[in-house]
């Protein structure tokens, strides 16, 4: 065991549980109407709980397990039998090995909870990114990071795919899935109502943008230059796309919007996750450059394009970012264009298929979609029994 590595990861955890607690929260919370805050808080809050005792008991065997199938990881890590305090994972006790990778495991089905506020109903939510996060994300994670058939040494040869902090493992699988709950969920009654709070939007960017150190500087699982490096591109980048994004706003709309700006910010943030370990500051600021005018594009897509209504632009964002960053690796020379593009492509298929399958069987045990009533009225109140905001006290 190595002390100062030990002493960061647990630093780290913190950190990236600070991303979806209160991060996550308060920024997808400022984004809906006041009447559906309670709820988005609720779902994040809950899907936070359930995923840490999912992981504990199959997940992270599922994806660290010793099984040798190189489709998982097998059930020989199940409630961590045989785990103690002195069991090691590199430098590192495998039991704080094990609660970092389980904050990711927390974010990645959080994140798509912006794809269907406002609108979904709150079992589907438990019972759906319970099953999700065991049947799609979890494997994907044995395929990339647990020595799986997309890793070094897998079907891609000596060299497997590069994704440094889950361009692929986290931010393609949930933008993906949210895309496809956007489908199957149709469009909100009402689409036009802005953000009932930017402020708590920015306050929510922030804290991510906190977090994302642990995120990505964590994933060196070392105190070391590397993971210094990966904590600086990942700034860099998060700073250039926020202006960029601004910029691209100013042009298109007369206005740049603090919105805008946060929004900019999270684009960086995902796009640099897969090559934070690969690449320097100069690399870092074209890919937050291009992110922030990319993703901002994606988003108009979506919304105009496709008319498809993910809520908070989960796949424009996250989804389109962390595609992007896993192909700049590529093109920066870190990774093959055959690992990078062929791992994209079986994992998006993948996950396509595999929330498909949930969203249809999930839905016959507890409705998808609240009724008309209960989404005009919002669902604080009438799922929750709660309001976000008394005025007359």
């Amino acid at each position: 065991m190595n002390g100062a590595d030990t002493a960061w990861i647990i630093v780290a955890t913190a950190l990236v549980l600070l991303m979806t607690l209160p991060g996550l929260a308060l920024f997808y919370g400022g984004l809906v109407r006041a009447r559906n805050v309670l709820s988005v808080f609720m779902h994040c809050y809950a899907v936070a709980c359930l995923m840490s005792v999912l992981w504990l008991v199959i997940g992270y065997s599922i994806a660290f397990g010793g099984g040798d199938s190189g489709l998982w990881g097998g059930l020989d890590k199940l409630l961590l039998l045989g785990v103690t305090a002195d069991s090691l994972s590199g430098s590192l006790p495998e039991i704080l090995f094990f609660a970092f990778q389980m904050t990711f495991a927390i974010i990645t089905p959080a994140l798509i909870v912006g794809a269907y506020v406002e609108r979904i109903g709150f079992g589907f939510v438990m019972l759906f990114s319970g099953l999700w996060m065991l049947l799609c994300y979890a494997p994907v994670v044995h395929w990339v990071w647990g020595g799986g058939i997309l890793a070094d040494g897998g079907i891609f040869g000596e060299v497997g795919v590069k994704d440094f902090a889950g361009g692929i493992v986290v931010h393609e699988t949930a933008g993906l899935a949210a895309l496809v709950l956007a489908v199957f969920l149709g469009a909100r009654k009402n689409q036009t109502t802005p953000p009932h709070n930017p402020g708590m939007v920015m306050m929510g960017a922030a804290f991510l943008w906190v977090g994302w150190f642990g995120f990505n500087g964590g994933s060196q699982l070392a105190a070391d230059g590397g993971a210094a490096m990966a904590i600086t591109v990942t700034h860099i980048s998060a700073a250039t796309a926020s202006l960029s994004w601004a910029l691209w706003e100013k042009i298109k709309f007369g206005k740049a919007s603090l919105v805008g700006i946060v929004t900019g910010t999270i684009a960086g943030l995902a796009s640099i996750t897969p090559a934070s370990g690969f690449v320097g500051p100069i690399e870092a600021l074209i890919i937050g450059a291009v992110a922030g005018i990319l993703c901002q594009e994606a988003v108009t897509l979506i919304r105009n394009g496709l008319k498809i209504d993910d809520t908070l632009d989960v796949f424009a964002v996250h989804g389109v970012g962390g595609i992007f960053g896993t192909i700049m690796i590529a093109v920066f020379g870190a990774g093959t264009w055959f690992a990078q593009l062929g791992s994209l492509l079986i994992v998006g298929v993948f996950t396509v298929v595999v929330t498909v399958v949930l969203v249809l069987v999930v839905r016959m045990i507890t409705p998808l979609r609240v009724d008309e009533e209960t989404e005009v009225n919002g669902l604080d109140l009438a799922v929750h029994g709660e309001r976000a905001y008394d005025m007359s006290s």
